[in-house]
């Protein structure tokens, strides 16, 4: 008999949703394909549709607040239970960090990280206050924790979460090779001609983008391009990294995602110099394309990428800016990292990241 789970999708209606709920809709539909599986989705009040591109595959029901007010109530009461609306199920999976309370049915939650510990500032004051309770939450309310990546294992462990009930459950991608055609025209779309840097994320002050676009200009890169894709977040200003990055440096804003793969293939490599990420889903997306990553030690990318890229330190704008001359520089070094890359995300499938949270499904339902 199929498990019946809920499965909380609020992120979804966000502004800028973000990767959580990138990869929450992966999983999502990773689930839905095995058979076993019964998810019943958790959004918020009304009748609107999820952000364009955001939108999941599953069945939603409705809870009867928009996500802020769900979110208040949830990190300060017991109240408003996700079985309220989706009836009896044998699992709730909170794939974000605010936590209901457990009514029947045993509380499984997905942690991508826990900034609000580890990096407060990076997040805006109620961002902070609310995943920071929504850590704090997790620690009591969830029979089981999945972190993405070891990193973030680690760091739940040093917050005082109980190693007992941790689980490493990595991300995953979907490999596919991009047509001639597609590539053609995502790159007459954008008027790009191909072998540009690419930074993919969205646009907020831990991706450290200020550091890249002035380790850009410095950098002896003839004419390569810099190309900045994603949505605006917030604290950061598009205008001013443009005119810091010069001429160069041009932002496509959010892009389907169905362009993505593309631009992923037809980039010379990713640059991804976060200050922190939990785990770094476009480190991933672009290896299974076959394109290198220049990333940032200390940081989860490092743990994804491992030896198959360029790894320096984020706040360095000197190393990012030498790493950048070398991967442009030395093209037998982009094929061989590139390969690398391609074969080490061969391990990452969202299939291996459904098998692994159905195990943790079963393990708190059989005790």
């Amino acid at each position: 008999m199929a498990l019946r789970v809920a499965f909380t999708l609020l992120q979804c209606w966000h502004r800028v949703p973000g990767g959580t709920a990138r990869a929450a809709l992966e999983l999502a539909d990773a689930l839905a394909a095995r058979g076993d599986v019964e998810l019943v989705g958790v959004g918020p009040a009304g009748r609107g549709p999820a952000r364009a591109g955001f939108e999941p595959t599953i069945p939603v029901r409705r809870l009867p607040l928009p996500y802020q007010a769900v979110y208040d109530l949830w990190s300060r009461t017991s109240m408003l239970s996700p079985e309220r609306v989706t009836g009896q199920v044998d699992v709730v999976h909170v794939t974000a960090p605010t936590v209901p309370a457990r009514r029947n049915a045993p509380v499984i939650v997905t942690l991508h990280d826990v900034f609000p510990i580890t990096h407060p500032h990076v997040l805006t004051k109620r961002g902070a206050r609310l995943l920071g309770r929504g850590v704090e939450l997790a620690k009591t309310r969830a029979e089981l924790v999945l972190c993405s990546s070891e990193q973030t294992l680690e760091q739940c462990r040093s917050a005082g979460f109980d190693p007992e009930r941790l689980r490493l459950v990595p991300l995953g991608v979907r490999p596919s090779d991009v047509a001639d055609a597609d590539r053609t025209r995502v790159l007459d779309r954008y008027g790009l001609d191909s072998g540009f840097l690419l930074w993919v994320g969205t646009v907020e002050p831990r991706k450290n983008l200020a550091t890249l676009v002035r380790a850009f200009r410095d950098a002896e890169l003839g004419e390569t391009e810099l190309i900045l894709v994603g949505p605006d977040g917030w604290d950061e200003s598009m205008a001013a990294l443009l005119a810091a990055g010069g001429p160069r440096c041009r932002s496509l804003g959010a892009v389907p995602a169905a362009d993505l793969g593309a631009l992923y293939a037809e980039a010379t490599a990713l640059v991804f110099p976060s200050l922190a990420e939990g785990f770094g889903l476009p480190a991933l997306e672009a290896m299974a394309q076959g394109t290198p990553v220049i990333g940032s030690t200390g940081t989860a990318i490092a743990e994804v990428v491992g030896d198959t890229g360029l790894l320096v330190d984020p706040t360095d704008a000197s190393a990012l800016a030498a790493a950048m001359q070398r991967i442009v520089s030395d093209g037998e070094l982009r094929s061989t990292l590139g390969e690398q890359a391609r074969r080490r995300s061969l391990s990452y499938t969202w299939d291996r990241t459904a098998e692994l949270t159905v195990a943790a499904y079963r393990e708190v339902i059989d005790g």
